[in-house]
């Protein structure tokens, strides 16, 4: 005996087509009654469970599609996340640079100024030290000069002193 629906069909197939002929009535044939009905009811017996197998499959297929899609979905969901994560990593390493560059501009600006600072700085304490200097050269010649007047009183003499030592009492006079 067949067991599928198509093989019964295949058989109820073959008897109609091996049928006799019903004379003088063209596409006609004779076909044993019961056989053709015995054929129909295996049909009909065997349907529930072939389309029992089909609605399993047809689930299987549409559990199998919603996996599948829930399945592409995260992994579309994943990529995306991974998409902003990795533009948002690019626009915090962008501002880092720029803002690295920012700092650096700003710390070159600042030693440019604290260096122009420090210049004037030692300009101005070299320039303030040569006029201390050259007071102080002033101050000496015209102490030399007032010692040797001095001098030179003291002992009737009017060139210059050999050696002798400085009096500071007698200048202060």
């Amino acid at each position: 005996m067949a067991t599928g629906v198509n093989e019964l069909l295949d058989m109820l197939f073959s008897m109609i087509d091996e049928a006799k002929a019903v004379p003088l009535a063209g596409d006609k044939c004779m076909v044993e009654r019961s056989e053709a009905l015995d054929l129909i009811d295996e049909i009909r017996g065997a349907f529930p469970m072939e389309l029992a197998e089909a609605k399993k499959l047809l689930e299987a297929r549409s559990d199998y599609l919603a996996s599948a899609k829930r399945e592409g979905d995260l992994i579309i969901k994943q990529a995306e996340e991974k998409a902003k994560q990795m533009l948002a990593e690019d626009e915090l390493l962008a501002q880092a640079r720029q803002r690295g560059n920012e700092m650096l501009r700003q710390a070159e600006e600042r030693s440019r100024q604290l260096k122009q600072a420090a210049n004037m700085y030692c300009e101005d304490a070299l320039r303030r030290t040569e006029e201390a200097v050259a007071e102080a050269y002033d101050e000496i010649k015209k102490s030399r000069t007032r010692f040797r007047a001095a001098a030179a009183g003291s002992s009737g003499m009017t060139q210059e002193p050999q050696n002798r030592p400085y009096d500071a009492a007698a200048d202060e006079d």
